[in-house]
């Protein structure tokens, strides 16, 4: 299997990278020298923080005890505490997750392993990992969308996530619903955000006791979903201006006619005042698919170490 990313020392030894991708309703823990040589991997249930973190901290004992890894990434649902200088730096903020805010991620792990850390959101994580190796390859301004329970954008220009009092929110940016929409938005925060329209906690509300596998493609449903993603991806273009975007997650998952929907409503938004990459394909999807989080943990490590060395 192939070694990638500086994955081998100068002596020949390949180097092993730990990773821990924190989800909102399981933990994967990865170790591997690149994508193509993954050594082991455990998924851990994401119960409450006094279960879930010793848990994760149990595997990581094993690994360094039986192979060792040379750096650390923890990739994690948001929103999480980033500025170093802050009393808070690495604690999980507000969030819907029950008995989760205030859980510190960091601290516990940088007493016990003496390695570098990179330790970012799931979905920076995850676009680190689809640049490194994925549909970002090449470029240096870059976002991944994942439409799951939640939305999440990991956002990337000029070659880092970016940063001011927080790491982005975009799934919470205020959008115009859709002419005629008046489901109630299902985000406790935001009556007309991205994520409580478009979500897959969104998506449920709508279908009203549907089932999805009886939802055709052409359903009325989408169209809501529809715009209201497009409307995100058009903010994204006007502002930080991505050169490409990748969107997947649990609500894109098997419904083939959701991207280029998104890509024709987008472009018919921007009206030809802007020229956007991609021939109509600005919006594509993840190469990296579900590897994508478990990989950008291991991302941030590597980028972890690169900053050490």
């Amino acid at each position: 299997m192939a070694l990638m990313d500086g994955a081998v020392t100068d002596r020949g030894e390949t180097r092993l990278f730990a990773g821990v991708e924190l989800g909102g309703t399981k933990c994967i823990c990865t170790l591997a020298s690149g994508p193509d040589d993954i050594r082991d991997q455990r998924t851990i249930a994401t119960t409450v923080p006094w279960e879930t973190l010793p848990a994760i901290k149990a595997v990581l004992d094993e690994w360094a005890s039986s192979y060792g890894f040379c750096a650390l990434g923890i990739a994690s649902f948001g929103p999480i505490r980033l500025d170093p200088a802050k009393a808070d730096y690495g604690q999980i903020g507000a969030t819907n997750k029950a008995d989760w805010e205030g859980a510190d991620l960091l601290g516990p792990l940088q007493s016990a392993f003496d390695v570098p850390i990179g330790f970012d959101t799931d979905v920076n994580g995850a676009a680190l990992a689809e640049i490194r190796w994925g549909s970002g390859r090449g470029l240096d301004d870059f976002a991944y969308v994942t439409v799951g329970t939640g939305v999440g954008v990991g956002l990337i220009v000029h070659g880092r996530p970016t940063r001011g009092f927080s790491h982005s929110e975009i799934g919470h940016v205020l959008v115009p619903r859709l002419a005629g929409d008046d489901v109630p938005s299902v985000c406790r925060f935001h009556d007309d955000c991205v994520e409580g329209l478009a979500s897959g906690t969104a998506l449920n509300a709508r279908l009203a006791g549907r089932s999805l596998s009886d939802v055709a493609a052409d359903d009325p449903v989408w169209e809501p979903i529809v715009h209201t993603l497009a409307t995100m991806i058009h903010d994204l273009a006007c502002t930080t201006g991505p050169m490409r975007v990748a969107m997947g997650g649990g609500v894109l998952a098997g419904q083939p006619q959701l991207l280029p929907r998104i890509n024709a409503r987008l472009e018919a938004s921007l009206a030809d005042y802007m020229q956007i990459p991609g021939g109509g394909s600005y919006v594509i999807a993840p190469e990296l698919g579900t590897m994508a989080g478990p990989l950008g943990a291991i991302a941030l490590a590597m980028d972890a170490m690169d900053v050490r060395a």
